[in-house]
């Protein structure tokens, strides 16, 4: 099922556009202030975001801003204020498509799947992924930290991605192994993922004594925390 965020402090337009949304089959968290915004993001995935301009807390580009340091989910502003200044400035910090209250729920819906086509059409090798100051191209393998390339092994790498398609998800040692070896035909121990994961930690951590991206959890194994801000 699709997943929209909606941030919209109209509680009669939010929720007139949650109703209409979830007759179409979508699953839609709603929100009324950017921090509930910012707080429902990172705790969940979306596969498409739907942000009011002026918030009373923020504003919509705000949350935009944020989104983009992680993610290249798509983002449709909904707003109030059609001239250019502010449709250019939405467009330019990462928007996808904008549309001009007030607007027909059936129009909304339309752009919605319209932005859905198009990034369908992309391929997952064209997937980017962002947290902090890590950066994972599927499309060449390539990680950057802070902008520079850091060499991983393929396993390593394999590694990496796995935690970072499942953010803010505790998975245990053997859910990871079972996904660290599919399709590779190699056997791994929970020892030498171990090894893996300090490796990974050396290279992507600021601090591999200390970690912020790959947290243990005792007795239940590892969870990629999302949350990490650029240094």
């Amino acid at each position: 099922m699709n997943k929209i965020l909606l941030l919209e402090d109209d509680e009669a337009l939010a929720l007139g556009i949650e109703f209409t949304l979830k007759d179409e089959g979508y699953d839609v968290t709603r929100c009324a202030c950017v921090q509930d915004a910012i707080k429902a993001f990172n705790k969940e995935e979306f596969n498409i975001v739907l942000l009011d301009v002026m918030l009373p807390d923020g504003s919509g580009y705000d949350v935009c801003k944020h989104i983009r340091e992680k993610s290249e989910v798509p983002i449709i502003f909904l707003t109030a204020c059609d001239d250019e200044v502010n449709v250019v400035l939405g467009l330019d910090i990462g928007g996808d498509d904008y549309i001009t209250k007030p607007f027909r729920v059936r129009e909304l819906i339309s752009r919605i799947k319209a932005i859905q086509r198009r990034f369908e059409k992309k391929s997952v090798r064209e997937n980017i992924f962002k947290c902090g100051d890590i950066v994972l191209y599927t499309e060449n393998a390539k990680v950057e930290k802070n902008g520079i390339e850091i060499v991983l092994s393929s396993q390593e790498y394999k590694l990496l991605l796995i935690f970072m398609t499942n953010p803010n998800k505790i998975m245990s040692r053997e859910e990871i192994l079972d996904k660290l070896i599919e399709g590779a035909g190699s056997y791994f121990d929970t020892n030498t993922l171990s090894v893996y994961i300090k490796r990974v930690r050396e290279k992507i951590e600021h601090d591999s004594s200390s970690p912020e991206y790959i947290i243990t959890k005792r007795g239940l194994g590892y969870i990629w925390n999302s949350e990490v801000q650029k240094g």
